[in-house]
């Protein structure tokens, strides 16, 4: 089997698959275990500090000398006051008492709102050559900025639409994500209804409009699906929830579990968790909250309206108070290594 070239001599690499970021997931060892294995690892940083970007990209750097992508939010904080958030604030509270878990209104108020805008001047320190952004588009002066420093950007869209958006922008790939993807939809143009186009449908309208590689994401989890994406014109495809059962991962046990047992009408499209739309496994809290009747706060207010709960839920090993983000192929194994998912995939690939 023949592997694709274009995106693999764009990116460094000597296979064309991305490993997905997934925030509060991947990690520096899954990262490097990627692109140790001549795949992309990707590092997700969306929305964290200045410092603690720079220290995940140290800690990747530490592990690998191969390339690796950075991701990055790029979206807008809207405004709001207090009155706006005060009854998710009151039912969460209620929740974490009906739960068990101490929480009061001191870890809901008083929040910190980081953009791609504060990492910037760290990815250049860093030397950081490849970008992968969602939510958004990079903002023109940082676009230029970083192709001036050899960088290679890589936009994610889920529409035609904003696919041709981002060609207009001068970004050099298009992740396509596809309604079966794993966790935040990239979905950034409001003048429409949230794109519910499936991947194999939607990929090769865009291949059609632009002239960009593009990146197939959205329920690839095996040989046979990368197959067809390759066939449909991809020029690499991205991985994501096939990893989160890895050792490298974050995820909790219960979280892992739930994969394993995975079908594939276990996963569902909310904005519970962090206020945008997101695919995950349906549990106890994304019912409750969707149940409520309550308005819930854009993203990224809800998201820190819920942290900490959901850090609490995570530390008790208490899958239904978390968000358990995985896509429509979901099925995975626990416990084996990042290295082993990814050569497994390689190989089952070539075998074709």
């Amino acid at each position: 089997m023949i592997w694709k070239k274009n995106a693999t001599e764009t990116l460094g690499i000597k296979y064309p698959i991305v490993q997905a970021p997934m925030l509060g997931v991947s990690t520096p060892e899954m990262a490097a275990a990627v692109s140790d294995q001549g795949g992309l690892g990707s590092l997700a940083v969306g929305g964290l500090s200045p410092e603690d970007t720079r220290q995940l990209i140290l800690k990747t750097k530490s592990l690998t000398d191969e390339p690796f992508a950075v991701n990055l939010f790029a979206h807008d904080n809207p405004s709001f006051t207090n009155d706006d958030i005060e009854p998710m604030r009151q039912l969460l509270l209620q929740l974490a008492q009906k739960r068990g878990y101490k929480l009061d209104a001191a870890d809901l108020t008083n929040f910190r709102f980081y953009t791609y805008l504060d990492q910037l001047d760290i990815l250049i320190q860093e030397g950081i050559s490849i970008v992968s952004f969602t939510f958004g588009c990079l903002d023109q002066k940082s676009v230029q900025l970083l192709k001036e420093k050899g960088c290679t950007l890589i936009g994610t869209a889920t529409s035609t639409e904003e696919a041709l958006f981002l060609q207009e922008q001068n970004i050099d790939m298009i992740a396509v994500q596809g309604i079966e993807a794993g966790g935040h939809r990239g979905t950034f143009l409001s003048n429409t209804q949230l794109p519910q186009v499936g991947l194999f449908s939607l990929l090769p309208q865009i291949i059609k409009s632009v002239h960009l590689p593009c990146v197939a994401a959205g329920g690839i989890n095996s040989a046979q699906t990368m197959k067809a994406a390759f066939e449909l014109g991809a020029s690499a495809v991205q991985i994501g929830s096939a990893f989160v059962g890895t050792e490298e991962s974050e995820a909790i046990p219960a979280y892992k579990q739930r994969l394993v047992e995975a079908k594939d009408t276990d996963t569902a499209l909310t904005r519970a968790f962090s206020g945008r739309w997101a695919r995950g496994f349906r549990n106890k809290m994304m019912n409750d909250i969707e149940q409520s009747g309550i308005a819930i706060p854009s993203y990224p207010i809800q998201n820190s309206l819920t942290a900490k709960l959901r850090k609490l839920a995570q530390q008790a090993g208490d899958s239904e108070y978390t968000n358990l983000w995985a896509g429509q192929s979901a099925e995975a194994i626990m416990t084996k290594q990042t290295k082993e998912v990814f050569i497994n995939l390689v190989k089952q690939y070539e075998e074709l």
